[in-house]
């Protein structure tokens, strides 16, 4: 038996953040997860660019890639998972990592991005913390 999807449904229900850009890196999609995570609310995030949750000094390095795959419809992060830093709306730090799924036009031509994400910040902390412990006792052991 054949059961029809509604993707609205699925997208607004699903964890992870869900947000597609258009071909010009503007937002046009915002899940209710993306507004949990970053802050913004949908309303604040449609139209708006990426910037809104990209670090400032990344910019240059995101839209260089950006501006690659929307000329040659290729990524790599199809599959492979990407983890960078992001920031929310009041400023705060966060460590996402997300893969990317290229949308085309029904004339097949390279319209967005869609990009599902996953807060690991709390990962990346413990991590952090678990290879500075494990420093210390490799050097106090070596002492």
């Amino acid at each position: 038996m054949q059961t029809t999807i509604d993707f609205e449904q699925l997208v607004n229900a699903i964890g992870d953040a869900i947000i597609i850009s258009d071909a010009s890196g503007n937002i046009t999609l915002w899940n209710p997860a993306a507004e949990r995570m970053f802050g913004f609310t949908q309303n604040e995030a449609l139209g708006k660019s990426l910037d809104l949750i990209i670090p400032e000094r990344l910019r240059g390095r995101h839209w260089d890639g950006y501006q690659k795959t929307m000329a040659t419809g290729e990524t790599r992060y199809g599959n492979d998972v990407l983890r960078v830093p992001a920031i929310r709306k009041d400023g705060r730090s966060l460590s996402i990592a997300f893969t990317v799924a290229l949308l085309h036009s029904p004339q097949n031509e390279l319209s967005g991005i869609v990009a599902v994400i996953r807060d690991e910040t709390s990962r990346f902390q413990e991590d952090r913390l678990l290879r500075k412990r494990l420093a210390e006792l490799e050097a106090s052991a070596g002492a």
